[in-house]
């Protein structure tokens, strides 16, 4: 480190040299930033907008990770953390409480469906899921049903980092390079219409929780995990009445029912939560991103009444924690991150406005390249496919020259931010601030236009040149 701190002080360093010298992003191949490319460093945001380190300006199209839900640059927000810091800077929740919390864990109450009335904070969406997943096997021992251990979660989903979030994710790649993971971890299909199985109606996607919960045997299954709208994969909406019959699974087979909401929840899909927006109760809600629209790091579990009730008497204890859970200065902001959307009617304009992003993002379907768009909200997902026709999607070696070989570095750009996953099939997705409206969203369309008909011409390209390629090689 002292040859870094020479550098500065003779003046011969730079935020690049540092960030490739220092800094390890997550989820990034960190060789992709050589002397030719530049780290993306971003340095401003005002509302849809940030600002790189050159001044160059870019629509957030993706609210920073899904979490940006009032918009950057929201200085009253920052303002109540640091006012609470003067008053109280910190203390642990761990036996103690405070009122920045305490009101928080009240105002979560009031908002959240049914009787979810228990307030478990985290520092995170991972750590939220690790917690609910704990909370699920304890409360099955305290209440006499120790076997019941295991999570049923579905294909492709992402549920979180931490060992217990990671074995509920259904992604192979992010799995592998951890396995073993927690054991009792199992997975069902997702809810994509667009590629359902031959044979097959909508109703299967909830009877194939009840047949593995069959298959595992009732008396092992602690509990399913299952966000309202999947994100891994592009934003899989349920099919009409899909979660009422997922709770009735559950009943039948004394099941508990986490709603997973680290995005959906707080607007995202112009409710407090997913479960409202789809008419269902769950026994837990795991939350966190738009809690306190990203700025400063919180989660929480939010139980039911059952659930929480054996800990709240006698001996027992969730014997779970951490450090910075309920931190006050991350509760008072996210009592003013409420405290805008209340006032601001954040809600209100995401209903108002989420048909105008639909239709905007709908008119990219002339394209060739483009074969689904699905989502629901705010929270929105393009499929890129090779044939229309035949929905064939590409293949791997497809993928990686489609999207980190161009799509995501040209939007990036041309001044969008968007992602470009292939964590399933091949996928755009846009999750802008909650904020954005006609203007965004024909600015987004824009871009995305002009550079998948570029894609589209490229990997038309690409596919005649490996044709040609294979067709003369010797046999």
């Amino acid at each position: 480190m002292a040859s870094t701190e020479e550098a500065i002080r003779s003046g011969q360093s730079t935020l690049q040299e540092l960030a490739k010298r220092h800094l390890w992003m997550h989820f990034t191949r960190m060789s992709a930033y050589d002397d030719e490319h530049d780290v993306p460093i971003i340095v401003r945001g005002d509302g849809c907008y940030v600002w790189d380190e050159h001044g160059k300006r870019y629509l957030d199209a993706l609210s920073a990770l899904f979490c940006v839900n009032i918009g950057h640059g929201r200085a009253d927000v920052v303002q109540a953390g640091a006012d609470q810091a003067k008053e109280l800077g910190f203390f642990t929740t761990w036996s103690y409480a405070h009122p920045p919390a305490i009101e928080l864990a009240a105002r979560i109450a009031r908002l959240a469906p049914g009787n979810l009335n228990r307030v478990f904070f985290t520092s995170g969406g991972s750590e939220a899921v690790e917690s609910a997943y704990k909370l699920a096997r304890q409360y099955h021992k305290v209440t006499g049903k120790p076997n019941k251990t295991k999570l049923i979660a579905r294909e492709v989903a992402y549920h979180g980092t931490s060992l217990g979030a990671l074995s509920a994710t259904g992604i192979t790649s992010l799995r592998q390079p951890f396995e073993p993971l927690t054991p009792g971890d199992h997975h069902v299909p997702n809810t994509n219409t667009y590629r359902m199985p031959p044979g097959v109606t909508e109703s299967w996607f909830a009877e194939a929780i009840a047949e593995k919960i069959e298959f595992e045997g009732p008396d092992t299954v602690a509990a399913v995990i299952l966000e309202p709208v999947q994100n891994g994969g592009g934003c899989f909406t349920p099919p009409d009445g899909y979660f009422q019959r997922v709770r009735e699974i559950c009943d039948e087979y004394d099941v508990l029912l986490i709603s997973d909401e680290v995005i959906c929840a707080w607007g995202r899909l112009g409710e407090w939560f997913g479960a409202h927006k789809y008419g269902y109760h769950p026994d837990m809600i795991t939350t966190a991103k738009g809690i306190t629209s990203a700025y400063a790091p919180m989660g929480a579990v939010i139980a039911s009444d059952r659930v929480a009730e054996p800990f709240m008497s006698g001996t027992h204890s969730f014997t779970h924690g951490f450090t910075f859970a309920g931190h006050p200065v991350c509760s008072a902001i996210a009592m003013a991150n409420l405290d805008v959307f209340e006032r601001e009617g954040i809600l209100e304009h995401v209903r108002a406005n989420e048909g105008t992003f639909r239709d905007t993002i709908e008119s990219l379907r002339d394209l060739p390249i483009v074969g689904d768009v699905r989502g629901t909200g705010y929270f929105l997902a393009l499929e890129l496919v090779k044939d229309k026709e035949t929905k064939e999607t590409f293949d791997d070696e497809e993928c990686e020259t489609l999207l980190r070989g161009f799509l995501s570095g040209e939007l990036y750009r041309r001044g969008l931010i968007c992602r470009a996953d292939d964590r399933g099939d091949p996928v755009v997705q846009l999750s802008p601030p909650l904020i954005a409206g006609p203007e965004q969203f024909a600015e987004i369309e824009e871009i995305l236009r002009d550079v998948l008909t570029e894609a589209g011409e490229r990997m038309r390209l690409h596919s005649a040149a490996r044709t040609a390629t294979h067709t003369a090689m010797p046999r």
